[in-house]
């Protein structure tokens, strides 16, 4: 088998208070790492922003994707950009920046440390199949993830045709390549009338 399956269902997950709202940790790589320690390779996470407007936690030497899930937020990193986020839309930049927020918003961040790269992709899932085909061959890294997490409703995930899976609302799922040479073919389909929305988050290392 080319990859292994690591499931964070939401009851798994630990969520913490910070002086903007909640925030709840939904992986972290190596396991031990501690984010307070900024020892990790890479993190995922979750926030809940309930506060107008607020100044980000200064992240140095971490390069941080945000996707907005619920709300819009105005995002301005002091001498760089500023740019207006509506659902689905992603910002990337330096934690390292002074960025201030302003808006109401739940959303989900990947924190990528020094040499590492990677990126968050939003899917519509409806009535259809939607299909990924998950390609990490001819890059320089040595391992690769591919995050799949459901932002609402309920989805089931077949994973090369062998290993099925059911996904709802707040539910994580995580592909760690074992084999970055063959592909991985992933099918997603929605258990909801209304349809889902799932966020990816790759990370190479």
């Amino acid at each position: 088998m080319s990859y292994s399956i690591q499931m964070v269902r939401k009851s798994e997950q630990v969520s913490n208070e910070w002086s903007g709202g909640v925030t709840t940790q939904l992986a972290i790589y190596p396991e031990h790492a501690d984010y307070s320690k900024r020892d990790f390779k890479w993190r995922m996470s979750s926030a809940m922003v309930e506060v107008e407007e607020s100044v980000f936690t200064p992240l140095p030497g971490i390069w941080r994707l945000i996707m907005v899930v619920d709300g819009e937020m105005t995002l301005e990193h002091e001498g760089h950009h500023r740019i207006h986020l509506k659902p689905y839309e992603q910002d990337s930049f330096s934690g390292g920046w002074t960025t201030r927020s302003a808006g109401k918003v739940r959303d989900f961040n990947l924190m990528l440390a020094e040499g590492c790269s990677g990126e968050l992709k939003a899917m519509n899932i409806g009535e259809e199949v939607h299909h990924e085909e998950l390609s990490d061959q001819h890059t320089d890294f040595l391992q690769a993830v591919h995050a799949f997490y459901c932002t609402n409703g309920h989805v089931n995930m077949v994973i090369d045709e062998k290993d099925s899976i059911e996904l709802a609302e707040g539910d994580l799922i995580i592909l760690n390549r074992e084999n970055l040479e063959k592909n991985i073919h992933v099918k997603l389909l929605s258990n909801s009338e209304s349809g889902a929305n799932v966020i990816r988050a790759s990370a190479l290392f």
